[in-house]
C-alpha cells in the first residue's frame, strides 16, 4: 500500500511510520520542515507539509491509499511540555486540521483517511462524554499527569470528530485509550466503538506501539469507515 503519515517525527507518529515500514508498505513522511532529512529511506520518502494548507495536502494526496493524519501542534517527542501549552492555547487547531484534511479529499474521494484523536469524546455512560463533563474531566487529567487547563484541547479534539461526521469522505476516527505511553509492542489489544476499553483492572490503557499496531491494521483492512473507534488492553 502508499501510506502518507502526517507528524511522522511525533510520538504516536514515528512509530506508526515505523510500523508502515515493517510491514513493507510505501511511505511518504509528512512533517512541517522535512529538510533535516538529508535522504529518504527504503520506502520511505519524506516530505514537507503544512497540515492547514488545504491545496498542498491535496496535491500530495495523487497514488495514496490512506494518509494517516497524527498531526499535534507541535512536536511531543522533543518538547512535551510546549506541546500541552501550544494545544492549550489554540484548541481550535484539531478542528481547522481536520477541515483542511476533508477539503484535501474532495479532489481525492477514494483515498482513506484516518485521524488520530482524543480519548475524551469517548462515552462513559450512554450518550455521556468525558468531554462534556467537567469534573470527569478533570479528574481524568489529574490521574492522567496533565494540567486542567488541558481540558480546552481535549474538546478541541472533541471538535475535530464532529468535523468528520459531517463529511461523507473516508474517514476513520481513532480515539486512543486514556493512557497512552511508550512502552511494548505485543501486537494484541481489543477493539471498542464510542464506549472505552477496560482491562482487568479498570483502567483504559495502551501502548504506543500498540496503537501503531491497531492503525496500521485498519489501514490494511478497513473496519471503521466513517465510524470512530478506540482500543485497549
Amino acid at each position: 500500500m502508499f501510506i502518507g503519515i502526517v507528524g511522522a517525527t511525533g510520538n504516536i507518529g514515528q512509530r506508526v511510520r515505523a510500523e508502515a515500514e515493517a510491514r513493507g508498505h510505501h511511505v511518504t513522511a509528512f512533517s512541517r520542515d522535512a529538510r533535516e532529512r538529508t535522504a529518504d529511506q527504503p520506502n520511505v520518502a519524506w516530505r514537507s507539509l503544512d497540515v492547514f494548507d488545504s491545496a498542498a495536502v491535496a496535491a500530495a494526496l495523487p497514488g495514496m491509499d490512506v494518509l494517516i493524519s497524527c498531526y499535534q501542534p507541535g512536536n511531543a517527542a522533543t518538547d512535551f511540555a510546549g506541546t500541552v501549552a501550544t494545544s492549550i492555547a489554540d484548541p481550535t487547531a484539531y478542528a481547522t486540521a481536520a477541515r483542511s484534511l476533508v477539503q484535501a479529499l474532495g479532489s481525492h474521494p477514494r483515498t482513506r483517511l484516518i485521524v488520530v484523536g482524543g480519548a475524551g469524546s469517548l462515552e462513559f455512560a450512554p450518550g455521556r462524554v468525558t468531554a462534556d463533563d467537567d469534573q470527569r474531566l478533570t479528574d481524568t487529567l489529574d490521574s492522567i499527569g496533565l494540567p486542567r487547563e488541558y481540558a480546552a484541547a481535549v474538546r478541541g479534539h472533541r471538535d475535530a470528530l464532529t468535523v468528520l461526521r459531517s463529511s461523507n469522505r473516508l474517514w476513520t476516527y481513532f480515539s486512543p485509550a486514556e493512557l497512552i505511553a511508550p512502552g511494548e509492542r505485543t501486537g494484541r489489544y481489543r477493539v471498542g466503538g464510542d464506549q472505552p476499553v477496560l482491562d482487568a483492572d479498570g483502567r483504559s490503557r495502551i501502548s504506543i506501539e500498540d496503537a501503531a499496531v491497531a492503525l496500521l491494521d485498519e489501514a490494511e483492512l478497513p473496519r471503521f469507515v466513517q465510524r470512530r473507534f478506540t482500543i485497549g488492553y
